[in-house]
């Protein structure tokens, strides 16, 4: 089946943290509002995803983590009927509210999800508009906006529960999924292909050097150009040696040159020629199928944009 699948849900926009945060509910209804104003959100396939039980988070997280992760947002909902604060604060950028635990399973649910679909043949790719984000969650911590790590747990499950023998993980965001990183490093089933910005968060960049690890740091201002040689002479011949059976792709648009978050210099076209090349590689080798999840992309009109072209791509419009 040729179609695209679009997964969301309500819970995403409840996860908050805080007045002001750059990782806001506006993302997602920005990306809502610009699909529907151009006629792409009628062209995909709307699916309600089901949270991810906590056996399927505990293939990329352990369960300490995770314990962890529920135990402060019952204490929030607690605390909030007494008059407690409204958030936890993880570190200087991530903060829970009662909802992120909920939020949390629902978003590698979708990723999750739509990996059961792509895989049964109902869609060819999909993509899910979720938050919190995924790729900087590390096995046992939580960081840089992300609580669970979805896109590594989805791969841990194509591979566990369905029997794929490789996968590859392509990150295009503007910092390094170094949580993917940490999950995924040495398993050699698993081909993760990253560009990002160096120096710059999280500190130190990549930090293993595994073979199954592909992650080519850029300067800043690097222009979208650039990122297409490095794409070409770098990640596509190695794709086609690993022949991956499903891409996953953590699509952050914050590397777009409007988005103060970064300073790279992509646009719109740009993320819409790295789709391009990933579906033309999962044609090959993967049936067409691809499981998309929103990672970064901050600045609201360029994130939309963005989002649109990467659809147009993977849906055909």
């Amino acid at each position: 089946m040729n179609a695209t699948g679009y997964y969301t849900h309500s819970l995403f926009r409840k996860h908050e943290m805080g007045s002001g945060h750059p990782e806001c509910p506006q993302r997602l209804a920005a990306i809502d509002d610009r699909l529907l104003l151009t006629g792409v959100l009628d062209a995909l396939e709307h699916r309600d995803p089901t949270p991810a039980s906590v056996a399927e988070i505990e293939l990329a997280h352990g369960r300490m983590h995770i314990a962890a992760m529920r135990g402060l947002c019952d204490f929030l909902k607690e605390d909030l009927l007494a008059g407690g604060p409204t958030h936890y604060h993880l570190d200087a950028d991530t903060a829970l509210n009662e909802y992120s635990y909920e939020a949390a399973l629902m978003s590698a649910g979708a990723a999750i999800c739509a990996t059961d679909a792509v895989i049964a043949g109902e869609l060819e790719n999909a993509f899910c508009a979720v938050r919190p984000p995924g790729h900087h969650a590390c096995r046992d911590k939580a960081m840089g906006f992300c609580v669970f790590n979805n896109v590594a747990i989805a791969a841990k499950y194509a591979l566990e529960r369905h029997g794929l023998e490789r996968v590859a993980i392509v990150d295009f965001d503007v910092h390094h999924g170094n949580g993917t990183e940490d999950i995924v490093a040495g398993d050699d089933r698993i081909l993760m292909c990253s560009f990002y910005q160096h120096p710059f968060y999280p500190e130190g960049g990549a930090l293993s050097d595994a073979p199954n690890l592909l992650n080519l740091p850029v300067p800043a201002y690097t222009k979208g150009l650039e990122i297409r040689e490095l794409i070409e002479s770098s990640w596509l011949p190695r794709l086609e040696q690993h022949r991956p059976q499903l891409i996953f792709i953590s699509a952050g648009f914050d590397a777009h040159r409007e988005d103060d978050m970064g300073q790279l210099g992509l646009v719109e076209q740009d993320y819409a020629w790295i789709t391009t090349q990933l579906k033309a590689v999962a044609k090959r080798h993967a049936q067409g199928r691809i499981v998309s999840c929103l990672e970064g992309g901050y600045d609201l009109g360029s994130l939309a944009r963005s989002v649109e072209a990467h659809l147009r791509v993977l849906a055909d419009v």
